[in-house]
């Protein structure tokens, strides 16, 4: 299931960074998997992490058990 960005913020950091910031980690594909846009607003999977230099979760440790 998707959640609009701001949500997904909240749930991931305390405080949560600006959503400027937020908007910049997309564009430079720190948040995997990656949102989606819709009109005006970003969408992000619920169980999608921030990947700042780090690898990229395996596929299979995404996939529900």
């Amino acid at each position: 299931m998707k959640i609009r960005l701001d949500e997904w913020l909240r749930r991931e950091f305390y405080p949560p960074p600006a959503i400027g910031t937020a908007r910049r980690w997309i564009k430079q594909g720190k948040i995997y998997p990656p949102p989606i846009k819709v009109g005006r607003s970003y969408y992000v999977d619920e169980k999608a992490v921030f990947a700042d230099g780090q690898t990229r979760p395996r596929l299979v440790d995404r996939i529900p058990k």
